[in-house]
Protein backbone atom coordinates (compact mmCIF):
# COMPACT_ATOMS: atom_id res chain seq x y z
CA UNK A 1 0.00 0.00 0.00
CA UNK A 2 1.08 3.60 -0.58
CA UNK A 3 2.58 5.79 2.09
CA UNK A 4 -0.04 8.38 2.96
CA UNK A 5 1.08 11.98 2.98
CA UNK A 6 -0.33 14.05 5.85
CA UNK A 7 -3.52 15.82 4.94
CA UNK A 8 -3.65 19.56 5.15
CA UNK A 9 -5.96 20.09 8.09
CA UNK A 10 -8.34 22.99 7.80
CA UNK A 11 -11.78 24.22 6.97
CA UNK A 12 -11.52 24.77 3.24
CA UNK A 13 -14.32 23.38 1.07
CA UNK A 14 -11.83 20.85 -0.34
CA UNK A 15 -10.92 19.62 3.16
CA UNK A 16 -14.57 19.19 4.09
CA UNK A 17 -15.53 17.46 0.83
CA UNK A 18 -12.56 15.11 1.24
CA UNK A 19 -13.76 13.99 4.66
CA UNK A 20 -17.29 13.61 3.33
CA UNK A 21 -16.03 11.41 0.49
CA UNK A 22 -13.93 9.26 2.84
CA UNK A 23 -16.77 8.78 5.30
CA UNK A 24 -19.50 8.77 2.65
CA UNK A 25 -20.04 4.98 2.74
CA UNK A 26 -20.81 5.17 6.47
CA UNK A 27 -23.12 8.15 6.01
CA UNK A 28 -25.06 6.12 3.45
CA UNK A 29 -25.62 3.30 5.94
CA UNK A 30 -28.84 5.10 6.83
CA UNK A 31 -30.00 4.77 3.23
CA UNK A 32 -29.14 1.07 3.33
CA UNK A 33 -31.16 0.78 6.53
CA UNK A 34 -34.19 2.25 4.72
CA UNK A 35 -33.73 -0.31 1.94
CA UNK A 36 -33.43 -3.37 4.17
CA UNK A 37 -35.67 -2.15 6.97
CA UNK A 38 -38.63 -0.96 4.88
CA UNK A 39 -38.42 -1.27 1.09
CA UNK A 40 -37.46 -4.95 0.90
CA UNK A 41 -39.87 -6.12 3.65
CA UNK A 42 -42.72 -4.11 2.09
CA UNK A 43 -42.20 -5.75 -1.28
CA UNK A 44 -41.25 -9.26 -0.26
CA UNK A 45 -43.19 -9.84 2.93
CA UNK A 46 -39.94 -10.40 4.81
CA UNK A 47 -40.56 -9.99 8.54
CA UNK A 48 -39.09 -7.00 10.36
CA UNK A 49 -37.12 -7.96 13.45
CA UNK A 50 -37.53 -5.00 15.79
CA UNK A 51 -34.48 -4.23 17.88
CA UNK A 52 -36.50 -3.52 21.00
CA UNK A 53 -38.74 -6.56 20.45
CA UNK A 54 -41.81 -4.38 21.01
CA UNK A 55 -40.83 -3.75 24.62
CA UNK A 56 -41.41 -0.52 26.55
CA UNK A 57 -38.93 1.40 28.69
CA UNK A 58 -39.71 2.15 32.33
CA UNK A 59 -41.44 5.37 31.26
CA UNK A 60 -44.11 3.29 29.48
CA UNK A 61 -42.92 4.29 25.99
CA UNK A 62 -41.35 2.00 23.40
CA UNK A 63 -37.58 1.67 23.77
CA UNK A 64 -36.89 2.45 20.12
CA UNK A 65 -40.06 1.87 18.11
CA UNK A 66 -40.96 -0.14 15.03
CA UNK A 67 -38.65 1.89 12.78
CA UNK A 68 -35.47 0.44 14.29
CA UNK A 69 -34.96 -3.13 13.11
CA UNK A 70 -32.13 -5.62 12.94
CA UNK A 71 -32.89 -5.82 9.21
CA UNK A 72 -32.08 -2.15 8.83
CA UNK A 73 -29.06 -2.12 11.14
CA UNK A 74 -27.18 -4.98 9.53
CA UNK A 75 -28.49 -4.26 6.05
CA UNK A 76 -27.28 -0.67 6.34
CA UNK A 77 -23.87 -1.83 7.59
CA UNK A 78 -23.72 -4.25 4.64
CA UNK A 79 -24.33 -1.40 2.19
CA UNK A 80 -21.67 0.69 3.91
CA UNK A 81 -19.18 -2.17 3.60
CA UNK A 82 -19.92 -2.65 -0.09
CA UNK A 83 -19.60 1.08 -0.77
CA UNK A 84 -16.25 1.24 1.05
CA UNK A 85 -15.06 -1.68 -1.07
CA UNK A 86 -16.22 0.20 -4.18
CA UNK A 87 -14.39 3.36 -3.05
CA UNK A 88 -11.20 1.34 -2.62
CA UNK A 89 -11.64 -0.15 -6.08
CA UNK A 90 -12.31 3.17 -7.82
CA UNK A 91 -9.66 5.25 -6.00
CA UNK A 92 -7.09 2.51 -5.54
CA UNK A 93 -3.78 3.92 -4.33
CA UNK A 94 -4.77 7.59 -4.36
CA UNK A 95 -3.22 9.11 -1.25
CA UNK A 96 -1.45 12.36 -2.12
CA UNK A 97 -2.72 15.70 -0.86
CA UNK A 98 -3.05 16.91 -4.42
CA UNK A 99 -5.40 14.03 -5.25
CA UNK A 100 -8.12 15.16 -2.87
CA UNK A 101 -11.08 14.77 -2.54
CA UNK A 102 -10.92 11.27 -4.12
CA UNK A 103 -8.67 9.44 -1.66
CA UNK A 104 -8.41 5.68 -1.25
CA UNK A 105 -9.66 4.91 2.29
CA UNK A 106 -7.39 1.83 2.35
CA UNK A 107 -4.29 3.73 1.17
CA UNK A 108 -2.32 3.02 4.36
CA UNK A 109 -3.82 -0.37 5.28
CA UNK A 110 -1.56 -3.40 5.72
CA UNK A 111 -1.93 -7.11 6.55
CA UNK A 112 -0.99 -6.36 10.17
CA UNK A 113 -4.11 -4.22 10.71
CA UNK A 114 -6.84 -5.75 12.90
CA UNK A 115 -9.52 -5.43 10.20
CA UNK A 116 -7.38 -7.04 7.47
CA UNK A 117 -9.13 -10.38 7.03
CA UNK A 118 -7.65 -12.36 4.18
CA UNK A 119 -7.00 -9.57 1.70
CA UNK A 120 -7.40 -5.85 1.06
CA UNK A 121 -10.88 -6.23 -0.42
CA UNK A 122 -12.28 -7.93 2.65
CA UNK A 123 -10.47 -5.31 4.73
CA UNK A 124 -12.20 -2.53 2.82
CA UNK A 125 -15.56 -4.19 3.37
CA UNK A 126 -14.79 -4.71 7.08
CA UNK A 127 -13.86 -1.04 7.55
CA UNK A 128 -17.08 0.11 5.89
CA UNK A 129 -19.22 -2.42 7.75
CA UNK A 130 -17.84 -1.35 11.14
CA UNK A 131 -18.31 2.37 10.41
CA UNK A 132 -21.81 1.73 9.06
CA UNK A 133 -22.71 -0.29 12.14
CA UNK A 134 -21.62 2.54 14.43
CA UNK A 135 -23.61 4.98 12.29
CA UNK A 136 -26.76 2.98 12.91
CA UNK A 137 -26.00 2.45 16.59
CA UNK A 138 -25.75 6.24 16.86
CA UNK A 139 -29.05 6.57 15.01
CA UNK A 140 -30.68 4.15 17.47
CA UNK A 141 -29.25 6.08 20.43
CA UNK A 142 -30.75 9.28 19.02
CA UNK A 143 -34.11 7.52 18.71
CA UNK A 144 -33.86 6.32 22.31
CA UNK A 145 -33.21 9.84 23.60
CA UNK A 146 -36.02 11.30 21.48
CA UNK A 147 -38.52 8.86 22.94
CA UNK A 148 -37.42 9.61 26.48
CA UNK A 149 -38.05 13.30 25.74
CA UNK A 150 -41.42 12.67 24.11
CA UNK A 151 -40.12 13.62 20.66
CA UNK A 152 -40.94 10.43 18.81
CA UNK A 153 -42.49 10.62 15.35
CA UNK A 154 -46.26 10.31 15.27
CA UNK A 155 -47.57 9.03 11.92
CA UNK A 156 -46.72 11.61 9.30
CA UNK A 157 -45.73 14.23 11.89
CA UNK A 158 -42.00 14.76 12.33
CA UNK A 159 -40.41 14.45 15.75
CA UNK A 160 -39.16 18.02 15.21
CA UNK A 161 -35.78 17.07 16.63
CA UNK A 162 -33.39 17.54 13.68
CA UNK A 163 -30.25 17.51 15.83
CA UNK A 164 -31.17 14.24 17.53
CA UNK A 165 -32.02 12.84 14.10
CA UNK A 166 -28.54 13.59 12.78
CA UNK A 167 -25.79 14.36 15.29
CA UNK A 168 -25.70 11.03 17.19
CA UNK A 169 -25.03 8.94 14.08
CA UNK A 170 -22.53 11.44 12.65
CA UNK A 171 -20.64 11.75 15.95
CA UNK A 172 -20.38 7.97 16.31
CA UNK A 173 -19.12 7.62 12.74
CA UNK A 174 -16.26 10.05 13.36
CA UNK A 175 -15.44 8.83 16.88
CA UNK A 176 -15.31 5.21 15.73
CA UNK A 177 -13.13 6.21 12.77
CA UNK A 178 -10.66 8.06 14.99
CA UNK A 179 -10.54 5.39 17.71
CA UNK A 180 -10.70 2.18 15.69
CA UNK A 181 -8.69 3.23 12.63
CA UNK A 182 -6.07 5.69 14.00
CA UNK A 183 -3.39 4.59 11.53
CA UNK A 184 -5.64 4.87 8.48
CA UNK A 185 -6.57 7.78 6.24
CA UNK A 186 -9.95 8.12 7.95
CA UNK A 187 -8.40 8.25 11.43
CA UNK A 188 -6.00 11.17 10.98
CA UNK A 189 -6.54 13.71 13.73
CA UNK A 190 -5.81 16.59 11.34
CA UNK A 191 -9.24 15.86 9.86
CA UNK A 192 -11.04 16.79 13.07
CA UNK A 193 -11.72 20.45 12.08
CA UNK A 194 -13.35 19.23 8.86
CA UNK A 195 -15.29 16.63 10.84
CA UNK A 196 -16.67 19.35 13.10
CA UNK A 197 -17.69 21.36 10.04
CA UNK A 198 -19.45 18.30 8.66
CA UNK A 199 -21.35 17.91 11.92
CA UNK A 200 -22.75 21.39 11.31
CA UNK A 201 -23.69 20.47 7.73
CA UNK A 202 -25.00 16.99 8.50
CA UNK A 203 -28.62 18.06 9.23
CA UNK A 204 -28.82 19.49 5.70
CA UNK A 205 -27.19 16.39 4.17
CA UNK A 206 -29.48 14.12 6.14
CA UNK A 207 -32.56 16.08 5.08
CA UNK A 208 -31.54 15.87 1.43
CA UNK A 209 -30.95 12.10 1.62
CA UNK A 210 -34.31 11.59 3.34
CA UNK A 211 -36.14 13.60 0.69
CA UNK A 212 -34.46 11.45 -1.97
CA UNK A 213 -35.42 8.29 -0.08
CA UNK A 214 -39.02 9.52 0.15
CA UNK A 215 -39.20 10.22 -3.58
CA UNK A 216 -37.73 6.80 -4.35
CA UNK A 217 -40.31 5.13 -2.13
CA UNK A 218 -37.81 4.02 0.52
CA UNK A 219 -39.44 6.15 3.21
CA UNK A 220 -43.02 7.01 4.13
CA UNK A 221 -42.11 10.58 5.04
CA UNK A 222 -39.45 13.02 3.77
CA UNK A 223 -37.56 13.29 7.09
Amino acid sequence: MATVQPFVGGLSPLDIVTVLMIYGPAYLANTGAMLFGKWIPDRTGMPRWRIDGGRNWRDGQRILGDGKTWNGMFGGALISGLLMLLAHLVWLGRSAVGQRPFIDPLASAAPTDWFWIGNEWIAAFAMGFVLGLFCLIGDALGSFVKRRRGLKREGDVSSKAPLLDTLPFAVLIFVSGLLLFPDQVIGQTVLIPSMVSLLVLTPLIHRGVNILGYRLGLKDVPY
